[in-house]
Order: structure tokens, then sequence, then C-alpha cells
């Protein structure tokens, strides 16, 4: 198939996908749809689901088992989004996800469609979930998993996040902090008669403010470490000093580092100057270097390596003990983005780098 050809047909498919809102929380109806699509392209025994998460094929194939992963979610619409319709413009299509990943998506679907998978030299599985865009602890591949722990046999799997085109391998793991800092209220014309717990916050902003980023090598591939101040809250009039402030810190982490050093070192940071509360935790996702898959993938589509400074579901099948990296064809920018798009020509070039991997893996 020409390669206009089909970064049409794959551009038509994603407008399709972008046409049913998935927000998360309501992914109901694009579950629906790709399910109803997995029935005419896999025998019935092959579709499996739970809730609104889809594994398509078998895992119990003597061949390896490739995984191509994916999430059906978005995050919520943007107010200047609302009224928008999804539309294919010039080479790209715009809709809600279709960077984030409606177009990796469909270059799954795709793939499923056309490949002879009987006759290839590894076994494909399909995984479409929901609730990827939220709290870790409340992703559709938990319950998936609790009813399939054979997804253990998966010798490698590719989140098709978008990655502009690039490998990229690993993921930073993701701590959400609640730092509390309790004074006591006063009228603000006399200061001194209270505490306040917004001053109190200073020097801690004042160190975040001059904190380099800690690069960390892990098999070649540079990941930076970092802390950020993203939210705050605290006061309650514009003439009451303040008697409580809190402020939610992100710590991103480099892959090897656990979930239990990263917390040691919120603790060091804040130091005993206000009270610490982990409120949501997600590891990093190891660096699958070695995997003889990936050798593979990367000598058959000759794509560039990178480290993938954010965190995805590389993380959570690296604690299943399953090598993975992240590959797709949306841009990274548009992730999450106020009328968000995605280029079409590289809808096809991702078709045809893992149709490459996938006809010459073994």
């Amino acid at each position: 198939m020409a390669s206009i050809e089909l970064a049409t047909r794959l551009a038509q498919t994603t407008l399709e996908l972008c046409r049913i809102e998935s927000p998360i929380g309501y992914e109901g109806p694009i579950a629906d749809h790709v399910e109803g699509w997995a029935l005419k392209h896999f025998h019935r025994e092959e579709v499996f689901r739970v809730g609104h998460t889809l594994l398509l094929g078998s895992l119990e194939d003597p061949r390896p088992t490739v995984a191509l992963i994916g999430h059906l979610d978005t995050v919520p619409m943007h107010p200047g989004d609302v009224g928008r319709a999804p539309r294919i413009e010039g080479e790209r299509v715009h809709g809600l996800g279709a960077s984030d990943m409606k177009g990796g998506v469909a270059v799954m679907m795709a793939l499923a469609e056309d490949l002879k998978r009987d006759a290839l030299p590894v076994n494909v599985a399909f995984l479409l979930y929901e609730r990827e865009e939220g709290a870790y602890a409340e992703s559709g591949l938990i319950p998936l998993y609790a009813k399939r722990p054979d997804l253990t046999r998966v010798k490698f799997g590719i989140a098709m996040e978008p990655t502009d085109g690039v490998v990229q391998v690993g993921c930073v793991g993701s701590m959400q902090v609640t730092v509390r800092f309790t004074g006591r209220s006063a009228h603000s014309a006399r200061p001194w008669q209270g505490e306040n717990a917004i001053h109190k916050a200073g020097p801690l902003l004042t160190e975040l403010l001059g904190r380099e980023r800690v690069e960390v090598n892990v098999a070649g591939f540079p990941f930076y470490e970092v802390i950020s101040a993203t939210l705050a809250k605290g006061g309650r009039a514009r003439n009451v000093v303040p008697e409580a402030f809190e402020l939610n810190l992100n710590y991103r982490f480099a892959p090897g580092k656990s979930v239990a050093r990263a917390k040691e070192d919120v603790l060091a940071l804040v130091a005993g100057r206000a009270e610490v509360e982990f409120t949501d935790s997600s590891p990093s996702g190891p660096v699958a270097a070695g995997n003889p898959l990936f050798q593979r993938l990367m000598s058959l589509t000759g794509l560039p390596a990178a480290s993938k400074q954010a965190w995805t579901d590389v993380a959570r099948f690296g604690e299943w003990g399953v090598d993975a990296v992240n590959f797709g064809p949306g841009e990274t920018a548009q992730a999450h983005q106020l009328h968000e798009s995605a280029p079409i020509p590289p809808l096809a070039v991702a078709y045809e780098k893992l149709a490459a991997f996938l006809k010459g893996a073994v």
C-alpha cells in the first residue's frame, strides 16, 4: 500500500476515534466501538474485555509475544475546545486525543487488520485500556492484570504514546506530595501577633527556585530528576495572616530509583519544616536496552532512541517483569493541549516501521 494511501486511511481512522469522546472515566462508547471492530478481525475467544479494557489475541502462543499497547481515554476536554468538531485540515488531524493517543490506536488497528498474524515470527497481542490519564492506582490495567496474570508472558511491549516518531526507553517515576505549613492567624495590620504560614514556606520555595536538574545516566540514556511546586493553596481573607498553607510538589525520578528511596529524597528536602503527605506515587520504568527484541526493533527500523522524560505504563509493565518501550506517531508537544492535533504522515511511518519489525523480529 502506497504511503499516501496508507496515511489517508490511518488519518480517517484517527478522525473516527476522535469523534468518539472518551475523557477519563467515560471510555464506554469507544471501548464498545473497538470491541465491535475487534470481533470482525479476531476470533471470539481472542477478544477479552474487563470493564472498558480490551486484550486482543492470545498469550498462549509458543512464539515470543510482542504487545502493542494503547490507552483509549483522553484528558477532559478544555473549555476552549467545546463545540469544535474533530476534522482533517491540511496534513493534520485535529481533535482531542489526536496525538495522545488515538493516532497510535489507529495504527494498532490497521496492523491488526493487515498482518497475517499466524505467519509472523512473533505472536502479537493488542492491549487497549481505560483510565491511563488518572492516578496510578486507578488504571484499567489493574483489573485486567488481576484477571490475566499471564500478561507476564509478554516478552516485549511497545506503548504507543506520542514520541515524535522516536523510540523512547524507560520513563521517570512520578510522585505527588502535599506539603503543609502551619502558623497562627492574626490581623494583617498586626502580623507580629500571628505566624504567617505562607512566609514559612519561603525558604523551601527559594531552594526549589535555585535547584538544578540532576542528570542520571541509565544504560547510556540521560534522565533528569526534578522537583517542582505545581499547586499552592492558603489564606482565607486579604486582611488575615494565614494560619495554613499547602504546596503540591511533583517529583520526577530516574529509572533504578525505588518509590521508597524517592520518598526519602522528598523528606530530606523538606527537612521537618512542614507536614508531608504522599498522595500518589508511580514507579520509574526500566530501560530495556538489553532485551533482544528491543535490539531487533532498533536494527530493523533504524529509528533513533532517547530517554522518556515523562511517566508512562512502561513502568507498570516493568513492575510485572515485562520489558517495554514507548513509540508512537503523535507529537509530545500536542499532548493535553488546547486544540490538540497530530500530523498525518508520521502515522504511515509508524505503521511501516512496526510492520517491518513484527515481520522480521526473530
